[in-house]
Formats: C-alpha cells, sequence, structure tokens
C-alpha cells in the first residue's frame, strides 16, 4: 500500500485539530480532497451566494497547492448543491477554475444541509492525481 500524508494547509489546522477530519489526503500520487464550503480562513460562512462559490473553490485550490497539486490536476469533481438552481450560477464560477481540457467528470449532488450548518450552499470534493508520484 502505498504511503498516505494528511495534508493540512496553513489556516486549516483548526479543521485537522477541532473537527477531525483531513482537508486532504494524498497516496501515491493521488489526492483526495475533502468537500470544501465557502468559509473564510477566519471560519466564517460567506455570505453572498457568487462569493461562496468563489471561496469554497479557493479553498479547494489552496488545499491542492498544499499537496503539491494544482486545480489542473482534478480529474474528478463531486458538488453538492442545498438549492439545484444555482448551478448556472455555479457552473459560471466553475468555469474560471476548472476549464483545462480534459475537463475532470464531475457530479452534481442535491442535498439538505452542507458543513454542518445552515446557510452554505455548495460543497465542492474532488480528486486530482500528479503526473507522477514524487512531484
Amino acid at each position: 500500500m502505498s504511503e498516505r500524508k494528511a495534508i493540512v494547509p496553513k489556516g486549516m489546522e483548526a479543521v485537522y485539530e477541532k473537527i477531525r477530519y483531513a482537508p486532504a489526503v494524498k497516496a501515491g500520487n493521488t489526492i483526495y480532497v475533502s468537500g470544501q464550503i465557502g468559509r473564510d480562513a477566519a471560519m466564517q460562512l460567506v455570505e453572498d451566494r457568487e462569493a461562496q462559490i468563489v471561496q469554497a473553490f479557493e479553498n479547494l485550490k489552496q488545499v491542492l497547492e498544499a499537496a503539491g497539486a494544482s486545480l489542473s490536476d482534478v480529474v474528478d469533481v463531486t458538488t453538492f448543491h442545498t438549492d439545484m438552481r444555482d448551478l448556472p450560477l455555479f457552473m459560471q464560477v466553475r468555469e474560471r477554475y476548472l476549464n483545462t481540457h480534459p475537463l475532470p467528470a464531475w457530479t452534481a449532488i442535491g442535498a439538505h444541509m452542507l458543513g454542518g450548518a445552515a446557510g452554505y450552499i455548495v460543497e465542492i470534493k474532488a480528486v486530482a492525481v500528479l503526473a507522477e508520484a514524487g512531484k
């Protein structure tokens, strides 16, 4: 079995220590990113809908970079939405972040509540694969 390493970017230590999960786990050349929601560095909900989606992508980007990867390494994305009517807005923002070819696989799922609290509208979970294990 390949070595597993928890990825905990600076500013996300509370997630690992208090909430008790890794923002990502790197196993070999694959990075499994936990669901990222639209909360800022102070762990506060970002209120505006578009800004919350942007923040979730920025959090995803931060976790990937801490693992030595980038958004262009993402091969699979699963998103959870509290209101599927937000998909057109989500897709507009997604295009700013995930626009390399080939595009990653994507599954969108409707959910009642995200992040353990009311107000979150999207959660983004991803899998990234590095070209080589040592990258």
